[in-house]
């Protein structure tokens, strides 16, 4: 039995509060930390996340997905929660290599079924309390019947009653042990996966017994299986190995038909000891094999079924034949039952709509999959309509790449940066859709390095062109902490000799520090493909590129693929390796800009050519941005606290589950479709209309900004200077949400700012309080038409502070469970 030792813990904490402070170079992850009140006792727990592609580093505090820490009643750290350490696919990483896993593993190696459902943690706390967890969460939420873990904590009930035993008696047994317990939620009737769990077969299946330390130690499979007899648990079924090529083989045999003693599974988490140096310890160490099939196709059939309720053509590229099949009988359900549907959209019934298939066409799902190995699968019909969006950041080669293919094929190109004037984003989307009318492919050039543009072209163009398809072309830049280095190196280098030929980056003209400045604004918000979620699931495909290699390379990358993909897309044969060494060669010979755009928004593009050097730097020492500082306190318009868009839009969204009734969600829904979310999330300080009745504040922020102006005058490059720098850092804590049939918005509260606590963020901050002049401090999240202004806000909050949330005033609330801390950023918005 292994203890905590509490100064290991204590660093660990230390470690984690760190990582939450500012990156700098690239070289800091980022650690978020959440804190939950645990039902039914005093004590809070702090819940540690780091990104997923930080898991594929080499240098963080710990590796566990899933942690939770506390303090004692005597004020010591302790961890409460201790999940498995990040473990990887086969070929994923390079310790999951074949060749690497026989260097430094041994046996036995135990491997485990990987059963589909939500993972759930449980472990004692010091009052004897059971704690029960998801992956990130202790389920203290408004919406607590529909959360993981209150799913769970029901089912562990169920569990140790069905031995006799209670929830506290296991609380002391796992806190005698210094243990986490952890198992998978498999329910159909709380929330359905792809594989089935019929009533018999539903419950909390334990897989694992870790404890609770830094490093990672966890108790054998047949330790586990005792354990979970002795408390009622379910078991996951293991066998063991003791020679690495007898695992292989297995895993192979069973991955041809994706399942395992007669039963469909996701695949294999094996077990065994490994070590990072030829005379270093040998350690617990995890890596897994997913069976790709029949797990993909059912997906793949459910997608489908989702497009066809919704309206939309589905869309599919593998298992077309059967697909095909599966569709017809899923319309006949659907037009049958129209009930069917409105469950199926909230993830009930997508088993019941697969296995009635399934039982009338007389097969497995393993045995398609052996039928189509023996006969082939039908190609996808497509042979039209196929946009290719690359995305990308400055120096990456995406134009290079984009004209040879326009060169080999024929294809459509369509380049943002020659597109002028207002609503470029529709013009661009329309410019594509005019293309595909001459064209069976075009390509998006644009950067599309964030998700709102992705999602964006995606429905710009399909609400045009309905059957367009789109595939990315992904220069990948996660995990950043290990490419970053290589990405800054390759892509400055071509940006940098490349000088003026570029629509906007113009580095012949302007200092090399500016152009650097540029990039590292696209590489900051650069948000790598997820095909997982919204909007990038829509993409048929992603090719993934690597920004190190030669356009030629990623040229040749993307024709394979393509080839591979959609083969009734080509009229010619796959074009040999001398006509892509000219397609690439011709794309940068020929390349010119006419059109050219400026990225800066300095005052040095409004200068005229008579004047001399003398003049510029007479000019550049009393303007910035080419106004006098004067000028610009004079245009001051509101003082705000900036929001990270993405965490705020992701909240609201997680407000507003798909089982949510749909009059709750009746506004959330026409603000999303509409496209009124506002397209960035701030709380405003004071606005100009206050700046009477609220002096005081108004004139402290005034001279905080002029304070701001006057040092950036000291920078001798007016290039550098910027007419709205930052103000300093804050803290914002969003409470709840409060909406009415016009308006919604997060009510808030301004958080002292901790100097011994560092923020999120690199502007140095000497405030320790932002006042705000509202009455009551929100984010506005959006409003049901542009005639709607967001200050009606602060009517919103007035009457439902006096009055509530309730029919007589037409107001709905939805409360945050674990109130969210942001990061951000005071600054001046001018008129």
């Amino acid at each position: 039995m292994v203890q905590q030792d509490p100064s290991e813990v204590t660093q660990l904490v230390h470690a984690l509060k760190t990582a939450q402070g500012p990156k700098s170079g690239g070289k800091k992850f980022a650690c978020k930390k959440s804190t939950f009140p645990v039902a039914g006792s005093d004590i809070t727990v702090d819940s540690w996340k780091f990104r997923d592609w930080d898991y594929k580093r080499d240098d963080l505090p710990t590796y566990a997905r899933g942690l939770f820490t506390t303090k004692t009643r005597k004020g010591a750290n302790e961890i409460a929660i201790r999940g498995y350490d990040k473990f990887f696919n086969v070929d994923e990483v390079n310790s999951t290599k074949w060749e690497n896993i026989q260097k430094n593993t041994i046996g036995p190696y135990e491997l485990s079924v990987k059963e589909n459902g939500c993972i759930i943690f449980m472990s004692g706390l010091e009052d004897g309390t059971l704690l029960v967890c998801s992956k990130h969460s202790t389920g203290a939420r408004q919406d607590a019947d529909l959360s993981h873990a209150i799913a769970g904590e029901k089912w562990v009930r169920r569990h140790v009653e069905s031995v006799g035993k209670t929830e506290r008696e296991l609380a002391l047994e796992l806190r005698r042990m210094n243990a986490t317990a952890v198992g998978e939620l498999c329910d159909d009737q709380f929330e359905e996966h792809v594989l089935e769990y019929g009533e018999d077969a539903a419950g909390i299946y334990l897989h694992g017994i870790n404890y609770n330390v830094p490093f990672f130690a966890t108790l054998s499979s047949a330790e586990v299986h005792q354990f979970a007899d002795k408390w009622g648990f379910k078991r996951a079924e293991f066998v063991i190995k003791n020679d690495l090529s007898e695992v292989r083989t297995f895993l192979e045999q069973c991955a041809e038909t994706g399942s395992w003693d007669g039963r469909d599974t996701e695949g294999f988490v094996i077990r065994c000891k490994s070590r990072e140096a030829q005379s270093g310890p040998y350690v617990d160490w995890f890596f897994k094999y997913k069976f790709e099939e029949p797990y993909l196709m059912y997906r793949q059939w459910r997608e489908c079924t989702k497009a066809v309720i919704a309206g939309r053509a589905p869309r599919y590229r593998k298992h077309v034949k059967i697909t095909e099949e599966y569709l017809q009988y899923a319309r006949r359900q659907l037009q049958r039952d129209p009930e069917i549907g409105k469950l199926y959209a909230h993830n009930h019934g997508i088993i019941a709509m697969r296995e009635g298939f399934l039982k009338e066409r007389g097969l497995k799902g393993s045995e398609i999959i052996a039928m189509e190995a023996a006969e082939g699968d039908v190609a996808p019909p497509t042979s039209q309509n196929i946009v290719l969006v690359p995305v990308a950041s400055i120096g990456c080669g995406k134009t290079t790449v984009a004209l040879a293919l326009a060169r080999l094929f024929g294809w459509g190109h369509i380049q943002n940066d020659n597109i002028q004037g207002k609503e470029r984003p529709k013009k661009f989307a329309q410019g594509i859709r005019r293309s595909l009318l001459d064209h069976k492919a075009v390509i998006a050039d644009r950067n599309n390095h964030q998700k709102r543009e992705r999602r964006q072209i995606i429905d710009d163009v399909r609400s045009i062109v309905p059957e367009a398809r789109f595939v990315a072309l992904h220069y990948v830049h996660e995990p950043k902490g290990r490419l970053i280095s290589t990405i800054r190196k390759v892509t400055r280098q071509r940006v940098l000799e490349r000088g003026d030929n570029h629509q906007t980056i113009r580095a012949g003209s302007k200092s090399p520090d500016e152009i650097i400045g540029i990039m590292e604004g696209f590489l900051n918000r650069f948000e790598a493909v997820d095909p997982d979620h919204e909007p990038d699931i829509n993409f048929d495909e992603v090719i993934d590129l690597d920004i190190a290699l030669s356009s030629r390379e990623n040229l040749d990358t993307v024709v394979s693929a393509l080839y591979n993909i959609y083969p009734r897309l080509f009229d010619r044969p796959k074009p040999s390796a001398s006509e892509l060494d000219e397609a690439i060669e011709a794309a940068i010979k020929n390349y010119a800009v006419d059109l050219k755009h400026d990225l800066s928004f300095g005052g040095s593009r409004n200068r005229g050519p008579q004047q001399g050097p003398s003049h510029e730097v007479q000019h550049q020492q009393n303007t910035i941005g080419g106004k006098p500082v004067s000028n610009l306190l004079k245009k001051i318009e509101y003082f705000r606290i900036s929001l990270p868009h993405s965490t705020v839009n992701n909240l609201v969204a997680s407000l507003f589950p798909p089982s949510t009734p749909a009059e709750k969600s009746k506004l959330y829904n026409h603000l999303k479709n509409s496209r009124r979310i506002q397209p960035s999330f701030h709380v405003t300080l004071i606005h100009r209309a206050s700046s009477t009745e609220q002096s005081n504040i108004w004139e402290q922020y005034k001279e905080l900004y002029k304070k701001a102006l006057d040092k950036q005058l000291q920078n001798p490059d007016g290039n550098a200077r910027r007419q709205n720098p930052p103000l300093g850092a804050a803290r914002v804590r969003l409470e709840r949400l409060v909406w009415n049939d016009r308006i919604m918005a997060f009510v808030a509260r301004i958080m002292p700012v901790d100097h011994q606590e560092p923020l999120n963020s690199d502007i140095p901050t000497d405030m320790d309080s932002w006042a705000c002049a509202n009455a009551i401090a929100h984010v506005t999240v959006g409003t049901v038409a542009p005639n709607v202004k967001p200050k009606e806000s602060n009517d919103l909050l007035k009457v439902y502070m006096e009055h509530g949330a309730n029919e007589g005033t037409g107001i709905m609330e939805a409360e945050i469970g674990s109130m969210q801390v942001l990061d951000g950023t005071v600054g001046v918005v001018l008129s």
